[in-house]
């Protein structure tokens, strides 16, 4: 949902999976940041042959060398490999696949090569054939749930799966995003940062983004123009309107900043479904989800887990936090009525003008603006028959799930994109007497380690 961009739409290392939301492993942590000394460890630059294990949470699998875990990109399981150390340490070593000796079937040609070896961030799985993603998403999600939640491995395995959005097996998983986030490097060429570094890999597309930004992205002059080295450059082609070109947060247009009173600095947003047809405002630096699907593919999947498909929220009070700009918030506003309340719970201030702005219309809908574990610290958010909540990477963290199961809710509807944040509320919430009865996995990131989930947690206890 639209909130701040540095909370949820780009990863430090210009991955296209949407939100810097992440959750520490437990040692050896393929998330752990770099090394604050410069100096490269003496194995890195290494090459190693490498009999390749199984998938891990992240994008990596892992390997074995002597003993030592290896976390490896650009390969599969079930593969031998010669790789590249690309970060040493005395726990784990990183390294990057530069030749398959022995290749895995579900290997294909990669849908975008500048993300391969020694390439950009953000397309770690292109050379995986998208039902075979789509099972890697599947595996590292129960993984997640069975280690840090302790649900049932068997009952896993056999209820979830990670689920295509309409459209991307035409597309060859490829065009669906309708944002995407550049940097110029030292002499001024846009493209994108490599993986878990600040050096900028210079591109002459993005395959990922839409047929609009793609056609944007030539009408601007984007990755032929010379711009200022280091400018942050952000292409938005929304689902109404024309697209739009921020570069380092201020608009531009025709090659030079647009100075104009009526410079656009948002975007309209239209999401349709069986629930109705709802306009949103959105500033074009905010937060959207960014595959071309994913706001009707989420809409449908929250609205049926609440109940609201089937008429149970009619008069009911439901918090929707995280709400961001109001995806959810409006069609929940329909679902419980003008006899239901709708309290909307958002820390963005930008967003919440948005969500403000969208929901005005709807008198059942309250919106309180904060960080949401101090907002329901107080005693403005009443108790509530069901919960839907969409928290960034980290998660909601122990402080939000004890406040959510205060109000003892009858029902928690959780959106997240990452799994181990989603495993580990999920375990504080079963402490609360909430038991997890269904979760369904969102392929809305193809060629790329990113999923979106949405579990049903029900109180039992």
């Amino acid at each position: 949902m639209p909130r701040n961009p540095d909370r949820r739409s780009a990863p430090a290392d210009s991955s296209s999976g949407g939100r810097p939301r992440r959750r520490p492993q437990r040692s050896p942590r393929p998330d752990r940041g770099r090394r604050v000394s410069d100096v490269p460890a003496p194995e890195v630059g290494l090459e190693i042959e490498l009999e390749v294990g199984p998938v891990a949470h992240g994008g990596h699998c892992v390997a074995r060398l002597d003993g030592r875990v290896v976390f490896v990109r650009h390969t599969l399981p079930g593969e031998r490999i010669r790789a590249r150390v690309t970060e040493g340490g005395p726990s784990f070593w990183r390294a990057d696949a530069i030749e398959v000796l022995q290749a895995s079937p579900d290997r294909v040609e990669p849908a975008w090569p500048a993300a391969g070896p020694d390439g950009v961030g953000g397309g770690e799985l292109s050379h995986v054939a998208l039902p075979a993603q789509r099972r890697w998403k599947t595996d590292v999600l129960v993984e997640q749930l069975q280690r840090l939640a302790r649900i049932d491995p068997e009952r896993l395995a056999h209820e979830v799966t990670v689920e295509a959005a309409p459209g991307d097996d035409e597309r060859r998983g490829l065009h669906y995003r309708t944002r995407i986030d550049l940097v110029a490097d030292a002499e001024g060429h846009a493209g994108m940062r490599k993986h878990r570094s600040h050096d900028v890999v210079a591109l002459k597309k993005m395959p990922l983004g839409t047929a609009e930004v793609a056609a944007f992205a030539v009408a601007e002059d984007v990755f032929t123009r010379s711009w200022t080295p280091g400018a942050q450059l952000t292409l938005v082609a929304p689902s109404e309107g024309d697209p739009v070109l921020l570069v380092d947060g201020e608009p531009w247009r025709r090659g030079k900043p647009d100075t104009r009173p009526n410079a656009r600095r948002a975007v309209t947003e239209t999401v349709t479904g069986p629930w109705g047809t709802h306009r949103y405002r959105v500033a074009a630096g905010g937060f959207w989800q960014v595959h071309r699907e994913a706001p009707s593919v989420l809409t449908a999947a929250v609205l049926e887990a609440t109940g609201a498909t089937s008429g149970e929220l009619a008069g009911a009070t439901v918090l929707d936090l995280y709400s961001g700009a109001g995806l959810f918030t409006l069609p929940l506003a329909d679902a419980v009525g003008p006899e239901g309340r709708v309290v909307a719970v958002e820390g963005d201030e930008q967003a919440a003008k948005d969500a403000r702005r969208n929901a005005h219309a709807s008198d059942q809908v309250t919106l309180e603006v904060g960080a949401v574990d101090k907002v329901l610290a107080s005693d403005t958010v009443p108790t509530a028959d069901v919960v839907v909540l969409d928290p960034p990477r980290s998660g909601a963290g122990r402080a939000v799930v004890d406040a959510i199961a205060a109000r003892a809710p009858r029902r928690i509807v959780y959106v997240a994109c990452d799994p181990a944040a989603l495993a580990r509320d999920v375990g504080y919430l079963a402490a609360h007497g909430y038991t997890l009865s269904r979760v369904r996995g969102f392929d809305l990131f193809p060629h790329t380690h990113h999923l979106e989930a949405v579990a049903v947690l029900d109180r039992t206890a």
